[in-house]
């Protein structure tokens, strides 16, 4: 394989050395990828469905991002937490498991602070943002399964009562507009 200097490769750059190189060289290719990262290995896995659980890794990354342990001085970070949601997406594109991440970001997020107290605005902020993805996402599936995400969406804006920042009042205006109340 011949090696080429670009100032700025792009994937057209990439996938003309590609196109050309054997079956061996790909799959040593994809093996050093694998290799590389956990990032890598959970796309892997998420892309071609190995493993018991391939939505696992993602909601492990959302749970210690959106809720980590105070002892160990770890912060909360929603960019990597939303990175997880985007990169599951980019291997499988399911509907269904990017919704079941969404929920469990806000679900995350909203234990972290009826465990610990009130954070801040921009923490709101992002919870409601994901918690209106969310319903947007639920609305779009299939009706059969739309129930249990419901269920949850509830239970999450029930035990927001008490958040500051207008949080619940949001959530609520949010989980009212989307599902009505029964008359």
């Amino acid at each position: 394989m011949a090696k080429r200097k670009f100032s700025n490769p792009t994937w057209s750059d990439v996938k003309a050395v590609v196109v050309d190189i054997d079956q061996k060289q790909l799959l040593k290719l994809v093996a050093d990828l694998y290799r590389f990262s956990k990032e890598n290995q959970a796309f892997f896995h998420a892309r071609f469905g190995v493993g018991e659980d391939p939505i696992g890794p993602y909601k492990k990354t959302i749970d210690e991002c959106m809720h980590p342990d105070i002892y160990s001085n770890k912060p909360i970070q929603i960019a990597k937490a939303k990175k997880a949601i985007s990169s599951y997406f980019k291997a499988v594109g399911d509907p269904l498991g990017v919704t079941e991440l969404m929920v469990f970001f806000v679900e995350c997020g909203n234990n972290f602070t009826v465990n610990y107290g009130d954070i801040d605005e921009g923490f709101y902020d992002s919870l409601n943002g994901m918690y209106r993805r969310a319903i947007q996402k639920v609305l779009s599936l299939p009706e059969e399964q739309r129930s249990v995400f419901r269920e949850r969406l509830e239970k999450i804006m029930t035990f927001s009562s008490g958040i500051g920042w207008g949080y619940h009042d949001m959530i609520s205006d949010d989980y009212y507009s989307a599902f009505p109340k029964e008359e």
